[in-house]
């Protein structure tokens, strides 16, 4: 349990040793570190009290992918401690938190794990070999004659000392830039089923959700917003709202209209009684239909920005081709929906801010909170909790600003709380996705060329203003699929639609993917083949694919007989460093589909926990299987029509699919897999409708009106 004390003490600041890196001279203490002694800190990383406690500075935030777990298994290791003997805390805003893969402090793009494997593993290895010396020293001995181990350091004649008892001296020796990291075959921790660190916290209620926050006189405030995302306070009469029950104030800030209370409840109540003239400003003409046809037309007439370099003469394989196969597919805009509603708690007093909440990007929450309040980055403090539930949508930043503006208009601490239909109808959706693919086969139809054009919304342009046509990574993500074709081209067209977009769990992934897993087996279907077979002999040379999609096919028993009224799909696709196949079992029921089975092949090279590994699979598949079936974002005159569950539905556990999950034992660097495996199941599904039904569904969600329709 993370507790939120905003003291200052000895404790919140030691000048340390500088990182090897060179970016850390001093670190403050996160609040949060509990320790009965003083605390050292060697690096950035690891805090050792003179009690023997270790602290992990988690620079990334917990959000049920179990970084609170996987991120201190990594100094645990290196340091030779039980997991048991590590807590675990999250990092304040720090450059020297900076995720090296995305460029800044952000959880997300399912990259902890790929960030912090050398990083952490170092930075445990630099404490123990410090601790050594520090030693050492303290002996008069030669180091090589001591070893670390179980929280001690050990020397001949029984010499022992606690790494606690160590650390003050420890921390004023030189970091070792140069350290020594276990081999794979040595580890004891890293690759070994381990329970989750945070699992009794959130079981027993102590975990700390940002919804949970209470600060001494805290208030609470419901924004009222345009119903359609953009628009601005013309002006506002609150006289129904003052009198009523708890009602503090109603203030207005750029984003709308606030009502405080003495409770939530009180002033979400109060706030329906408000009454806006508001502004629409240009997204009142935006409908989904708009937006869908606004793209396609900039597929045709859009910069078409190149996504690799393309192979082989494309035109003149098309024109030799016996064979030719075109089709275009359709990602709908999804909510992030996460279960946690949007919150965050702030205090504003004397020039400083303090933030607290659910949050994965910390240094845009300073930033934030800095600008819109006019003061210096270094007078924010931001305390992240746990997250219910992120998926991209607490990477943005708009609601911790909001709730700042409120507090420095009231004078109080603010906790500020959005309903789930203000969630709902006011997210930064996953863009609209348009893919145009077409492709050239031989006499056996094999394919000999392949075009794949995609077309949709830089989120990357809106959030951290790429120059515009310049090629975004994080909408080509997946479109270049594993197989060998001698002649292809990949390109890409950025549209702004118009639509407040955001980074959604997967990301491009889930377009693309579905795209060209649905047209593989177009082309199978138009070779006569077999999909799986058509699809292994274009992986002559590519044994990580291969693998991944014979273990999900032997595993789901593919070729072998199902009951009647059942069909099976498949699809492969490399996401962020992770190989993955899903084999897709489904009836139809009263024109619907059921998905009874998902089999799941995952290489994402060395596992740190294999436990959380497998949980975040069926959770990707759960999540995708809800995009993929259920859910899509429309919009009438600006106004997104879906505002709660019951028109925007998730998964419930009785229409969970098994999940049946094969893992690839691999001494590899470690891949992400918080996210690929929710771009599998769109396309695994749909292959297996066409297979049963014989229609092909281009066009996300597989409803039961769409396979009619097909």
């Amino acid at each position: 349990m993370t507790t939120f004390n905003t003291s200052t003490s000895r404790r919140n600041f030691l000048k340390t040793s500088a990182a090897a890196s060179g970016l850390l001279l001093g670190v403050a203490i996160p609040a949060g570190i509990q320790a009965a002694g003083t605390l050292y800190t060697p690096n950035a990383w690891v805090h050792i009290a003179d009690d023997n406690t270790i602290t992990l500075i988690s620079a990334r935030s917990e959000m049920g992918q179990g970084v609170f777990t996987s991120m201190p298994m990594l100094i645990a290791e290196e340091l030779n401690v039980a997991l048991s003997q590590v807590k675990v805390v999250n990092a304040p805003p720090k450059a020297v938190y900076t995720n090296a893969l995305l460029g800044a402090q952000i959880t997300g793009g399912s990259t902890s794990v790929r960030d912090g494997w050398e990083k952490l593993r170092t930075a445990g290895a630099q404490v123990r070999e410090m601790l050594i010396t520090a030693a050492a020293e303290k002996w008069s001995v030669d180091r090589s004659t001591l070893r670390a181990e179980n929280g001690m350091v050990i020397g001949a004649g029984g010499k022992k000392a606690s790494y606690g008892s160590l650390a003050e001296a420890a921390s004023k020796l030189p970091v070792p830039e140069k350290v020594a990291l276990k081999d794979p075959k040595d580890f004891t921790l890293i690759g070994k089923r381990t329970k989750r660190l945070d699992t009794s916290a959130k079981v027993n209620g102590t975990a700390q959700y940002g919804i949970d926050v209470k600060l001494p006189g805290m208030v609470y405030a419901s924004l009222e917003q345009c119903p359609v995302i953009g628009g601005k306070v013309v002006s506002f009469d609150a006289s129904k709202v003052k009198g009523m029950p708890g009602v503090i104030d109603v203030v207005q800030i750029p984003d709308g209209v606030a009502v405080v209370a003495s409770s939530y409840w009180q002033a979400q109540k109060a706030r329906k009684n408000l009454t806006v003239v508001w502004d629409e400003g240009a997204g009142a003409k935006l409908d989904q239909n708009v937006v869908l046809a606004t793209t396609r037309a900039a597929a045709d007439t859009g910069k078409v920005i190149p996504i690799t370099k393309p192979a082989g003469n494309l035109a003149e394989a098309m024109k030799g081709a016996a064979k030719t196969v075109k089709a275009e597919y359709i990602s709908p805009m999804q909510a992030h929906a996460a279960m946690e509603p949007i919150n965050f708690t702030a205090s504003f007093k004397d020039g400083k801010c303090l933030v607290i909440g659910s949050t994965q990007f910390q240094q845009g929450a300073q930033g934030v909170v800095a600008a819109v309040l006019g003061i210096k980055p270094e007078d924010v403090d931001v305390q992240t909790t746990f997250l219910g539930g992120g998926f991209g949508r607490r990477l943005e930043v708009d609601f911790i600003a909001q709730a700042a503006q409120i507090s420095k208009a009231v004078g109080k601490p603010v906790k500020m709380v959005w309903s789930r239909e203000d969630d709902m109808t006011h997210d930064f959706y996953r863009p609209l996705g348009f893919n145009q693919l077409a492709a050239g086969l031989d006499a056996a139809g094999t394919p000999i060329a392949l075009h794949h054009k995609v077309t949709s919304q830089s989120v990357t342009q809106r959030a951290f203003g790429l120059p515009k046509d310049t090629l975004d990574p994080f909408m080509a993500e997946a479109s270049v699929a594993a197989y060998e074709i001698a002649n292809t081209q990949h390109d890409l067209v950025i549209h702004d639609s118009g639509m407040r977009v955001g980074y959604w769990r997967g990301v491009s992934h889930n377009m693309n993917a579905f795209a060209n897993e649905s047209f593989m087996d177009e082309l199978a279907a138009a070779a006569g083949k077999d999909p799986y077979a058509y699809r292994m002999a274009l992986l002559a040379n590519k044994p990580r694919f291969a693998n991944v999609l014979k273990l999900a096919a032997d595993k789901a028993g593919w070729g072998s007989a199902l009951p009647a009224g059942r069909a099976r799909g498949i699809a492969l696709m490399e996401g962020y460093d992770t190989y993955m196949a899903q084999v897709a079992e489904i009836s139809m029921v009263d024109g619907a589909v059921k998905v009874h089975k998902v089999t799941v092949a995952a290489d994402l090279g060395q596992m740190i926990n294999p436990d959380t590994v497998e949980a975040q699979i069926q959770s990707a598949v759960i999540f995708g299987l809800g995009a993929s079936t259920m859910q899509e974002i429309t919009m009438e005159k600006g106004r997104v029509q879906q505002t709660n569950y019951h028109n925007f539905p998730v998964v419930r556990m009785h229409e969970a699919p098994v999940i049946d999950i094969v893992l690839v034992k691999s001494t590899e660097k470690p891949g992400g897999i918080g996210e690929p495996a929710t771009a599998l199941v769109a396309p695994a599904v749909a292959n297996a409708i066409a297979t049963l039904t014989g229609k092909r569904v281009r066009k996300l969600p597989l409803s039961a009106d769409a396979i009619k329709q097909a």
